[in-house]
């Protein structure tokens, strides 16, 4: 994975207003049929992943762990943040992309 490509379309994206940020604004996306893909960092703790991957699987939207860790992310998208929610489907489709290089 390119991880700074992967960080500089993140802050991009939440500049664009297209990302939710932290658990409930992403639940509350995946509840709603916004969001495209659901990104979590990967020192984000299981048991507050664990609602986030039902409500991702019964909305049938990818979740990714990039690798990266919670301060990366946040650093990137200027808040505290462990979970994130793409809701736009180009976003969702590069980050994909270069989540999987």
């Amino acid at each position: 994975m390119r991880e700074q490509a992967f960080l500089s379309l993140l802050g991009l994206c939440r500049r664009a207003g297209r990302l939710a940020l932290g658990h409930d604004p992403v639940l509350e996306s995946l509840r709603r049929g916004k969001a495209k893909l659901v990104l979590l960092a990967e020192d984000f703790s299981a048991r507050s992943a664990k609602d986030l991957l039902q409500a991702a699987e019964a909305a049938k939207v990818p979740v990714l762990r990039p690798g990266v860790s919670l301060a990366a992310l946040s650093a990137a998208v200027g808040r505290r943040a462990g979970a994130l929610a793409c809701e736009d489907a180009g976003f969702a489709g590069k980050l994909q992309e270069l989540c999987d290089d």
